[in-house]
């Protein structure tokens, strides 16, 4: 087995838990490959170190030390390689909905992938087309205002039938893995990672009327800023992490990824019990 290890940049809080990690997988004698961001973090010593960009290539696991936001990057690495690698994150942000497991839980979790005891989530991908340019996303895609700018207008079709006008802060088009990040601060519904659904959930819209809106899987969504709005600084990110500017000329195309993404799931709990943990969900 090779395993890859990345960590979050500057990430100093996982100095001992990498250390650790090191130790434990060299007991082993398992081949590991460290990301230069997760070597920086680690004292001297003789290790084999990859570009981020690599991580996929040649590997069976890929470890993620870190918050949501560094496990989306690594998922969106993995997906343009094209290779179904699976990730184990482990959690060292402020929520953790995606990299889940806990720091105590770290070795038990790694011991039950060497022993093929363990569970896989496999997680939906956004597909993403402006353009030219095309990218995946594990939570979603996201149509807003640049800074300073006026309230945007956008044309919104599902198919070949038109939806909406939106009149907004922006939209979020989210999978059921993203219903609980942007979209859910939005106001938009929680879905189960499990539901074959695509979210339309309206940024601050300017009509109390536009609602969110789940809708089949299959469909494909397409967005136009509208011309005859007047000047409009939109912005369009993939998972926070890649992005481009929006011109009157271009338009958005949402389907689901041919591929998915596999996540790690070694322990028992269940998808509520993560919920009421991280949210406190239906306790207050």
């Amino acid at each position: 087995m090779r395993i890859a290890v990345v960590a979050r940049h500057s990430l100093t809080a996982a100095l001992d838990t990498l250390v650790a990690l090191e130790n434990w997988l060299g007991s082993r004698h398992l081949d590991v490959v460290w990301t230069s961001e997760a070597a920086a973090l680690m004292p001297p010593g003789e290790r084999t170190i990859i570009d981020r960009e690599d991580i996929a290539r040649d590997t069976d696991l890929v470890v993620v030390l870190g918050g949501d936001g560094t496990l989306l990057a690594a998922a969106q690495i993995i997906a343009r390689s094209g290779r179904d690698v699976p990730i184990l994150g482990v959690n060292f942000g402020s929520l953790g909905f995606l990299t889940e497991i806990t720091r105590p839980e770290l070795f038990s979790s790694l011991e039950a992938v060497i022993d093929r005891r363990v569970e896989h989530d496999d997680r939906m991908l956004l597909w993403g087309t402006v353009g030219s340019r095309s990218h995946v996303a594990l939570n979603d895609i996201v149509i807003t205002r640049m800074a300073l700018s006026r309230m945007v207008e956008l044309d919104v079709t599902v198919g070949d039938q038109f939806v909406m006008s939106v009149r907004s802060d922006g939209l979020i088009i989210a999978s059921p893995t993203g219903s609980t990040a942007y979209n859910l601060s939005a106001g938009g519904p929680i879905v189960h990672p499990g539901v074959d659904a695509l979210l339309l959930t309206p940024i601050a819209p300017h009509t109390l009327t536009n609602r969110p809106v789940v809708i089949p899987v299959s469909s494909t969504i397409v967005i136009h800023p509208l011309r005859n709005s007047g000047h409009q600084d939109v912005f369009v990110t993939f998972d926070g992490q890649v992005g481009h500017p929006l011109s009157p000329d271009h338009y958005v195309r949402v389907t689901r990824a041919t591929q998915s993404l596999r996540l790690v799931r070694p322990t028992a709990r269940s998808y509520y019990e993560v919920l009421r943990e991280k949210l406190k969900w239906a306790e207050r």
